[in-house]
């Protein structure tokens, strides 16, 4: 390159367009229209963004003076590379069974294993070598996940290390003992409250030779899976963690100690960008919080974290949507710089994972990795003026809800109190209600359903609903996580089930371009609901389209028209059927008053509750 090249501006002959030009001319291309409804989005979380950010935005970041590797590491824990574990869950109930499938993911990419023992009480010395047997410990990151499982695995660990003459300082994993956990999905600790957080105690106490090894685990998983915003999960992980901090440094542990030994769980959502900058705040935060304790080193502030694509937005019906879902996600965490990723597979919902969906699931992070090189490149988001100003607003309102948990005593107070939980519900109603109304889409679910699917025998109620896991001697509500397409789900199914599948007859007539937006529209509507949809070209005459829907035994007929045809064509349309079938009116046209007065009951339209309405035409048609 020649130093008259290096000197070149390129974009010197375009001259630099100002804040107010910009916005001078998006208020002249609304033609009146509100600028607020209509381009600033208004999160679920409870702050606005905007529709376009520029460079004068940053001006008043304060987080971004720090570097990759950096304290508060709100740009990742590495300075210069930006690799991850590839985790993969496995059942351990069958020690035997589990270690051979660990030996084989071992050989396909997978370099984190997570040993899931939570169906099992009861452990013996024989049982941990054979799910260790042949896997070199100093080689991957291991994972134990089950509180029973964590006293006996550490005993376990600490001998073989010193047995077999291993690297203890190359030993790399974690046990996920997190009392607050329970407490938050069953209602009450295992054990009296102390006699837990003592157990926590004595845990760390036992693992505080293996400096790469974590005991006690922060769930913030739970509560993505349970509905809540990007906000809430992070502020109650927080909470929860600082809990920790809080309890076990008060019984004489040191700060260093205890936040080197905590590990934090996220789920990722579909929420792209807002994802990325979750993981950049939350790292910020913690360290903040950690550094409030005076550690000696601060390199103990550095938030470790474990993320697992979500099962929240997984689907039953089309399943292979839920790929796609994984993969953005597992993009989100890379980017944001996580410390190792679980891609849940997609068939998870409805059944065990099989060799293809595990395969999947290893080869979606595999890929970003040998193929995208997402390991490369230290946030490669820094600087994003929507990023950064998204971090900004996600780190003033997890702040913000954060210091009103401090405020109530701190987590486990907060969660007694009923705190945490009305937090949790008012946003999974608020999620589910967006979903009914079509707001957030589930891609094969409540729009463009697949409308040749159906659920086989083994997809039934029990497998589509998510059951509740409540003690007996509950101290307080617990959390439920479920998923998001449930009621759509459980409304389809009670379609597939019946005894006959009702005909939605699409009689479209007069203005061509309305007729058939509408017919799409009533399309996809119905299908939701497995209904059979009968779509037409198009017919010249009331007579015509009435006489043809007999013909088909339909149940419903729509209206697929004009405004001003619905004010002769509906009514028409009512009287001739007879009662025979259901009339429907697709749209909400301005006669709808003087339609509803003529006998018109049922209208569909964007703001229609999806769920409620599609539940309506089953009771009267006499499904389930």
């Amino acid at each position: 390159m020649t130093d008259k090249t290096k000197q070149t501006k390129l974009f010197e002959e375009f001259p630099p367009v100002s804040t107010k030009e910009w916005e001078d001319k998006i208020l002249a291309d609304l033609k009146g229209a509100d600028y607020e409804k209509k381009l600033v989005w208004r999160t679920i979380e409870g702050f606005s963004v905007q529709p376009y950010y520029r460079a004068e935005n940053l001006e008043n970041l304060k987080h971004l003076k720090y570097l990759p590797g950096e304290f508060p590491y709100v740009r990742g824990n590495k300075a210069k590379i930006n690799t991850w574990y590839v985790r993969q869950n496995i059942d351990a109930t069958d020690t035997a069974e589990a270690n051979k499938k660990a030996l084989e993911v071992l050989m396909r990419g997978v370099d984190s294993l997570g040993f899931d023992l939570t169906c099992k009480e009861k452990f013996s010395n024989s049982e941990f070598e054979t799910l260790l047997n042949d896997i070199h410990l100093e080689s991957i990151e291991l994972n134990i996940i089950g509180a029973t499982a964590a006293h006996p695995f550490v005993d376990f660990l600490k001998a073989k290390i010193q047995s077999e003459k291993i690297d203890k300082n190359k030993v790399k994993g974690s046990v996920g003992f997190d009392p607050m956990a329970h407490l938050s999905l069953n209602g009450n600790f295992c054990k009296a409250q102390d006699e837990v957080f003592e157990t926590a105690k004595e845990l760390i106490e036992k693992a505080k030779d293996l400096p790469d090894f974590r005991v006690i685990g922060v769930n913030g998983e739970m509560f993505n899976n349970a509905g809540v915003t990007i906000v809430q999960e992070l502020a109650f992980a927080l909470a929860m963690g600082n809990q920790y901090l809080n309890l076990l440094t008060e019984k004489g542990l040191d700060i260093d100690t205890v936040a080197q030994n905590i590990k934090f769980n996220f789920g990722v959502s579909s929420n792209y960008f807002m994802e990325i900058a979750k993981f950049r705040t939350a790292r910020m935060l913690w360290a903040k919080i950690a550094e409030a304790y005076k550690p000696n080193n601060l390199e103990v502030v550095k938030m470790n974290i474990h993320a697992a694509t979500s099962k929240f937005n997984q689907t039953i019906y089309d399943p292979y949507v839920n790929m796609l879902r994984g993969t953005t996600e597992s993009m989100s965490a890379t980017i944001a710089g996580v410390d190792s990723l679980t891609v849940t597979p997609f068939n998870k919902p409805f059944e065990e994972s099989t060799m293809f969906s595990d395969r999947i699931a290893r080869n979606t992070q595999i890929i970003l990795k040998e193929e995208s090189y997402f390991d490369k490149i230290v946030d490669p988001a820094g600087g994003s003026y929507y990023i950064e100003n998204l971090t900004n607003s996600i780190a003033e309102h997890a702040w913000k809800l954060f210091r009103e948990i401090e405020e109530k005593g701190g987590y486990v107070e907060a969660f007694k109190s009923g705190f945490i939980q009305e937090q949790v519900n008012e946003s999974a109603n608020k999620r589910n209600l967006n979903l009914a109304t079509r707001r957030d889409i589930l891609l094969g679910t409540n729009q463009y359903p697949n409308a040749l699917e159906k659920a086989d025998d083994k997809i039934t109620a029990d497998v589509v609903t998510s059951k509740s896991s409540r003690r007996d001697d509950a101290i307080a509500e617990p959390i439920k996580p479920y998923r998001g397409a449930e009621q759509m789900e459980l409304l389809r199914l009670k379609t597939d089930k019946a005894n006959e599948t009702p005909k939605v007859f699409l009689l479209t007539i007069g203005d061509l371009t309305m007729r058939k937006a509408r017919a799409g529209f009533a399309s996809g509507f119905f299908a939701c609901a497995g209904f059979e949809v009968i779509d037409n070209p198009g017919f010249n005459s009331v007579d015509e389209g009435v006489k043809t829907a007999m013909e088909q035994n339909a149940n419903i007929v729509v209206v697929c028209s004009s405004d001003d045809e619905y004010t002769e064509v509906v009514p028409t349309v009512l009287e001739k059927l007879e009662g025979k079938a259901i009339t429907v009116v697709a749209g909400y046209p301005k006669s709808i008053d003087d339609l509803k007065s003529k006998g018109i009951k049922h209208f569909i339209h964007m703001k229609s509750n999806l769920i409620e309405t599609l539940q309506g035409f089953q009771k009267e048609l006499g499904i389930g």
